[in-house]
């Protein structure tokens, strides 16, 4: 088992290194002088070059290249020579050593990320402490959402089958699998926060925490949760009830299920005793992933609703060339979709010791 995990690491970590080399090199090739930026106004000949000894600008891209994969890998090589981009700089890096040749220290560290370009040096590390539980908290309201209602709207479906009611919740979930979340967030703003605002008394935008007017500092507004949490679940919703309805139809067809009615026992117990727990594998296989998927698809989301998380973050460093941003935004949400795919691994490993064997 232990050889099993090993090797699931080993593949993630490769499919992490691979995603940092294809963000590095695609910021290569925009336009823009990260440095130039970082200056504004405040730019002379003097400035610019020492900035870009600081980054390590002004070195080739390969060096930069092995520079970025040098910080944000948790074992790392530095020098002691302070003129040097990698001196073991105790404002970067938080650090363990474990061994040191010559004038060489290995150390193990958590990643660096580096520094905001548009946020006058603010450390990015900082920008997704802040943003990151933010969007998980949208994410995981999203998926609880999706996840009860699909499944008793693929029930009510399964048992109503080619009635009026299966077939409008059929057509709900088609059209949710096919509006793109962008579409959907424009069009869920306008109807429940602009036109039946007075109803529903929710904002077309907001964050999970807002400033008081009073100056009493921030608070926290549920409200505002309400909108995108239900936009970001509508594809994964649809998807749930295709599988719940589908699943269940299949479940109910089995020789143990026609037993059990045979039996007397009422209608209520077949289902949701009998049918429903084999019904909902598919579900749980389903929702694993759709986690995960939700932190990148909710980019659109929290930037129509101003929802101050990780992907409003990432449209606004795209829109500033912010790189680092950028990139360690986007190197969070794949490890933390790399971790959740191997721990649904580990786990059907551990369910069924075959899949160790491929």
């Amino acid at each position: 088992m232990i050889k099993y995990i090993l090797k699931k690491l080993f593949y993630g970590g490769f499919v992490l290194w691979g995603v940092l080399t294809l963000v590095f090199f695609l910021f290569q090739v925009m336009p823009g002088d990260p440095a130039r930026m970082m200056l504004s106004q405040r730019e002379n000949s003097e400035q610019l070059q020492l900035l870009k000894q600081k980054y390590g600008f002004d070195k080739p891209i390969m060096h930069q290249y092995f520079y970025y994969l040098n910080d944000v890998s948790p074992i790392s090589f530095h020098d002691d020579n302070e003129e040097s981009y990698t001196y073991l700089s105790e404002e970067k890096y938080n650090d363990v050593d474990i061994l040191k040749i010559q004038s060489t220290n290995i150390v193990l560290k958590t990643p660096y990320l580096r520094e905001s370009f548009a946020k006058r040096g603010k450390p990015v590390n900082s920008i997704l402490l802040e943003t990151f539980p933010v969007t998980l908290v949208l994410a995981f309201t999203s998926i609880v959402f999706a996840i009860i209602l699909g499944i008793v709207l693929g029930i009510v479906s399964a048992l109503k089958k080619n009635s009026i009611l299966d077939k409008s919740i059929l057509f709900f979930s088609v059209l949710g699998m096919s509006i793109p979340s962008f579409f959907s967030s424009i069009i869920v703003a306008w109807f429940f926060a602009y036109l039946l605002h007075e109803y529903t008394g929710l904002n077309m935008t907001g964050s999970l925490y807002e400033v008081d007017d009073y100056g009493r500092g921030q608070y926290m507004n549920l409200n505002n949760l309400i909108l995108p949490a239900f936009t970001l679940g509508i594809r994964p919703l649809s998807v749930i009830i295709q599988l719940s309805r589908n699943s269940m139809l299949e479940v109910l067809d089995m020789d143990y299920i026609r037993t059990a009615t045979a039996k007397g026992l009422s209608r209520f117990i077949v289902v949701f005793k009998h049918a429903l727990r084999n019904a909902l594998n598919p579900v749980v296989t389903v929702v694993s992933g759709w986690f995960a998927s939700l932190l990148a698809g909710a980019v659109f989301v929290e930037y129509i609703f101003a929802w101050n998380g990780i992907g409003k973050e990432i449209v606004d460093a795209l829109n500033n060339l912010d790189m680092p941003v950028v990139m360690g935004s986007v190197m969070i949400i794949a490890t933390v979709f790399v971790l959740i795919n191997i721990l649904v691994d580990v786990l059907y490993a551990i369910i069924d010791p075959r899949i160790r064997l491929n």
